[in-house]
């Protein structure tokens, strides 16, 4: 399945989990490189698909000069 496509910018981000409290912290090393990893939750406008955009609750994970990597829809609101 293709990312979500955010069709608005992150609101309410926080962090929800950083170093070796990420379960995934070797894959992200592995794939995107080293860095000070952290996931973080937040709410943004969300395109399902049909052209039609809905509030969803997102997680993601980011490190510093990386970016955002693996955004995912956790729960449409």
């Amino acid at each position: 399945m293709a990312a979500p496509k955010l069709t608005g910018p992150i609101q309410q981000a926080e962090t929800i989990a950083e170093r070796s409290s990420i379960r995934e912290l070797a894959n992200l090393r592995e794939r995107y490189g080293n860095g000070h990893w952290k996931k973080k939750k937040g709410v943004a406008w969300v395109d399902r698909g049909d052209g039609v955009s809905f509030l969803a609750e997102v997680h993601w994970y980011e490190a510093h000069g990386i970016g955002k990597v693996k955004i995912k829809v956790k729960r449409w609101l």
